[in-house]
């Protein structure tokens, strides 16, 4: 049974223990279940509003004896992440419970040049908010969004989250926040901070683009609280869940497979790539060493909006390495994430699906531009450096293939 397989339960709140003021079925006799069973419980959502002594009085209210360090919230975990960054100003677009996690940690909620925006949402915010954040960013300080949600349940429907709001700052402000709440891994660390290191966790929640894919994210094995299995847009779906129940009763009678986490990471995006394999007249092959990984590669790029993938390579070519070429051929076709998802230092991941062709040198001389690449040169193509980019050997094989079809790969 799922409740004797983890020592740990991170249980989303809204849609899982209860909806509105309202306890859903079977959910606090089966946490209590869970808690005279000795596990751990840990209660998270990303609602930045309240304060978690609130929450915690409220499921009191409803029967479940929770303590107010088993509760973390988005603001609570926006507000602590902020002080271990040395944050000691704040100014806020949000609730008053989120003002005063923010106090609570030490920082000081003020419009007067803050080190941070931070930005949440209730129901008062308005398009004068909105104007403030953005300012306040243009300004320099630091933004800061509590939780990416568009929208939360309630017993009306759905109503406009924080991540609405983040996402109209977003655009008004033309700057990307740091996102604190699922499907972060931030939020499920701090759930955890404290337990030993070899404890069995799983995260119960309803919403597979948060509770799911931010369990996955962390590492931990994430179960849906649903009527239907949801259907996933692929087989490597980080957002499918690995059990999905109908109500907490559940945990006492299904089991489920334990998250394995795959060797990359979630892709914020997927962009369409592009390649070169670029011969000389002595089957030498040209490669570039890359200013920020500073390994040896062959000439790359993306594919801008509008732009043909061969107008795309013969750009990216010229731009890196000076030389002008002609394609000859699709010689692959490059999408595996264990070799094309990469992070960056700004923290975004991105899936590249790339088309590598076969080129010839139509004119230029050789010079590395500097921005990208910090030497150009050719080389044998038995004899590739140790340091290059590790799947790209195979595609030069793939340019060498005689047989004239693209590998897909």
């Amino acid at each position: 049974m799922v409740s004797e397989q983890f020592d740990a339960f991170l249980l989303d709140l809204d849609g899982v223990v209860y909806l509105g003021d309202e306890a859903l079925p079977e959910a606090v006799e089966s946490v209590n279940r869970l808690d005279e069973r000795d596990k751990e419980l840990r209660f998270l959502t990303n609602d930045p509003r309240p304060q978690r002594q609130t929450i915690a009085n409220n499921l009191r209210k409803l029967g479940i004896d929770a303590e107010e360090d088993e509760i973390i919230t988005s603001g609570w975990a926006t507000a602590h992440y902020l002080s271990q960054q040395d944050v000691t100003t704040a100014a806020v677009v949000g609730s008053e419970g989120l003002e005063i996690e923010l106090q609570e940690e030490g920082i000081e909620v003020t419009d007067d040049d803050p080190n941070a925006m931070v930005v949440g949402a209730d129901e008062k915010t308005s398009y004068q908010d909105i104007q403030r954040a953005a300012r306040h960013i243009h300004r320099g300080a630091t933004f800061v969004g509590t939780n990416p949600d568009g929208s939360f349940p309630t017993p009306d429907g759905p109503v406009p989250g924080a991540g609405a709001i983040v996402r109209a700052v977003e655009a008004a402000a033309g700057t990307e926040p740091t996102v604190v709440g699922k499907p972060e891994p931030l939020m499920f660390e701090m759930a955890l901070d404290g337990l030993a290191d070899d404890v069995q966790a799983v995260v119960i929640g309803d919403n597979p683009a948060t509770d799911v894919l931010g369990a996955h994210r962390a590492g931990l094995t994430g179960i849906l609280v649903a009527e239907d299995e949801p259907i996933a847009a692929s087989a490597r779906d980080l957002q499918q869940p690995d059990l999905t129940i109908s109500t907490l009763a559940n945990l006492f009678t299904d089991t489920t497979d334990t998250w394995e986490e795959p060797p990359y990471s979630w892709p914020d995006e997927i962009r369409p790539g592009v390649a070169a394999v670029v011969v000389n007249d002595t089957d030498e092959v040209l490669l570039l060493k890359r200013a920020d990984k500073e390994q040896w590669a062959l000439p790359t790029g993306t594919v801008e909006r509008c732009e043909p993938v061969g107008d795309a390579i013969t750009r990216e070519v010229e731009e890196e390495t000076g030389l002008q070429i002609a394609v000859e051929r699709l010689m692959g076709v490059y999408s595996h994430p264990e070799q094309q998802v990469f992070s960056y230092p700004s923290g975004k991941t991105v899936h590249f699906v790339t088309n590598c062709f076969r080129c010839t040198i139509e004119g230029g001389t050789p010079e590395a531009d500097e921005e990208e690449a910090l030497e150009v040169g050719f080389f044998d193509m038995n004899d590739l450096p140790s340091d290059i980019l590790p799947m790209q050997p195979q595609w030069i094989a793939d340019a060498n293939d005689t047989d004239g079809s693209p590998a897909i790969r």
